[in-house]
């Protein structure tokens, strides 16, 4: 595992839980608007931590700590991540994982071995506008496949959706909304400028509050439950 930085203690990363949060090194789509460009473009790469002194970390903090929470960049571009949380997981932590929803061969191998006890996905764009919010190609298969394994896990999950104008209007929300009717949680991201992958998008913004409200009207008739940040 490539692991950029950790923190050391959440309160709210994971729901109901005092997390720490493991940072991936790489991430296979090139959103403009990520805030974690250090993390995903190669040439801002930060000094990988020493994997034996993150999982040092994680014996010692065992019993004080209730979960790990695995985020990126993108975890699952990293062949040896199964293992990574299979040994985090024996010493007796719950899992939250964060994916961009790219790899459903390796998502169903974490559900379907018990690794993994939560699931964060986020949908960047309706399946025809990947390509363009992403800035890369996009196997939109593999998104809804990984849509559709997640909603018929028996474990608790949110999908989400940064809300950038530039890239998204309120219809595309609406038919991300469609696409995952009956989802237990979607949490709609408000855009908030700071460090991007792309600089210029320190300029752009978010949709207004009455379009978030309006739509949150909208959704709540979609998903059983949905939430503004």
């Amino acid at each position: 595992m490539k692991i950029g930085h950790i923190q050391k203690t959440s309160l709210i990363e994971y729901p109901g839980k005092i997390s720490a949060i493991i940072f991936t090194l790489g991430c296979n789509f090139a959103c403009p608007y990520c805030h974690n460009p250090e993390l995903v473009d190669p040439k801002r790469f930060v000094q990988p931590l020493d994997q034996d002194e993150v999982i040092a970390f994680l014996k010692k903090r065992a019993g004080q700590l209730d979960a790990v929470v695995i985020t990126g960049g993108e975890p699952m571009i990293h062949a040896d991540l199964i293992e990574f949380m299979k040994t985090i997981k024996d010493m007796g932590y719950l899992i939250k994982l964060d994916t961009n929803g790219t790899s459903p061969d390796m998502l169903t191998k974490a559900i379907e071995g018990d690794i993994v006890d939560y699931v964060a996905m986020d949908i960047k764009a309706p399946l025809e506008r990947y390509e363009m919010v992403t800035g890369t190609p996009v196997n939109t298969d593999a998104i809804k496949s990984s849509i559709d394994l997640i909603m018929n896990a028996r474990l608790p999950y949110e999908f989400r959706t940064t809300l950038v104008r530039s890239l998204l209007n309120p219809e595309d929300i609406l038919t991300i909304g469609r696409m995952i009717k009956g989802a237990h949680t979607y949490i709609l991201q408000h855009f908030v400028p700071s460090k991007h992958l792309d600089n210029d998008f320190i300029h752009e913004s978010s949709f207004t509050q009455e379009e978030v409200a309006d739509l949150k009207r909208q959704l709540d008739t979609l998903v059983k439950t949905c939430i503004i940040r």
